[in-house]
């Protein structure tokens, strides 16, 4: 991935954006604070949840910006509880551990309108497996496991609006319309790699009236009629899929690269839950955490040249 290039205009907006996201209270708000505790019983047998789903989202989102395992989570939150005067209690590190499995993660931001471009991608977790540096020295192991997230971004706010964790044996094109269909909201374009060229993928855009951007594969050929993605073959065929790409603002997808690089540097590039259904928990909401840093602010640059 090339580096970003132009110049930072609003350097001193980031900067502070930078320094409050290890500002505990940023983490720790009014809002988590309000609706930390269970407001609504169940209404079933046995004792319902003490804490939110709003409280186990902040827990988890807090695991992966602070690289917390959940004992010393469960104290990190106490602890900010006692200095802020709170009258409130962190979830034991059991109860984290459980409610991961179910709880209902609100990553999305708030909907602003139509979108002009979603770029997707999708990228590996690991869950069990020796480091890189073992890796180069001894060879692969073959106890290695690891788990997809895939990430619609739009490409104008770098915000992330679907995201979809599964086995590492889902390709990527299957998880497209887990990604789109959810999405109530008008979008002029989509742009993804080559994994994306299917007709399924299409066929799904097309029904949502949005333009595909996809790269067809190298060994590509026409399909039937006067379909859309003929235009892009025949860019490859005739040696021109460079300027298709920048004519169709393709270049644009690499921000999809970019979302994957920030949550492996800013939450982390490996899951800690065992439990598959808790390692999509866990995914949310580092997912969620990523989302509230590029609230607090990104940069903005003066493309030059």
């Amino acid at each position: 991935m090339g580096t970003a290039k132009g110049k930072i205009t609003n350097w001193k907006q980031y900067n502070q954006a930078l320094t409050q996201r290890g500002s505990l209270t940023f983490w720790m708000d009014d809002a988590a604070i309000k609706y930390w505790y269970n407001q609504n019983p169940s209404g079933r047998r046995g004792r319902s949840n003490t804490c939110s789903d709003s409280a186990i989202s902040t827990a988890l989102m807090m695991k992966g910006v602070f690289k917390l395992p959940l004992r010393a989570l469960e104290g990190f939150i106490n602890s900010i509880f006692r200095l802020m005067d709170v009258d409130l209690k962190s979830p034991d590190y059991s109860c984290i551990s459980k409610r991961a499995k179910t709880v209902e993660v609100n990553y999305r931001l708030r909907c602003k309108g139509p979108a002009r471009h979603i770029v997707i991608d999708a990228t590996g977790l690991k869950v069990f497996g020796e480091g890189e540096w073992k890796i180069r020295k001894h060879g692969k192991e073959k106890r290695r496991i690891w788990r997809k997230v895939h990430l619609a971004v739009d490409a104008d706010t770098h915000e992330i609006v679907s995201a979809v964790a599964s086995l590492d044996n889902v390709h990527d094109s299957e998880a497209l319309p887990t990604l789109i269909n959810p999405l109530r909201r008008k979008i002029t374009q989509v742009s993804a790699d080559g994994a994306y060229d299917t007709k399924h993928c299409y066929a799904v855009l097309q029904r949502k009236g949005i333009t595909a951007t996809i790269p067809p594969r190298k060994n590509a050929g026409y399909w039937r009629g006067e379909h859309p993605r003929n235009k892009a073959v025949d860019a490859l065929k005739t040696g021109q899929l460079t300027s298709w790409k920048h004519d169709c603002g393709y270049h644009e997808r690499s921000l999809s690269e970019t979302a994957m690089y920030r949550y492996k540097q800013l939450i982390s590039g490996k899951l800690s839950l065992h439990d598959y259904n808790a390692q999509v928990g866990e995914i949310m909401a580092g997912v969620a955490a990523l989302n509230k840093i590029s609230r607090l602010g990104m940069p903005v640059r003066q493309v030059t040249g």
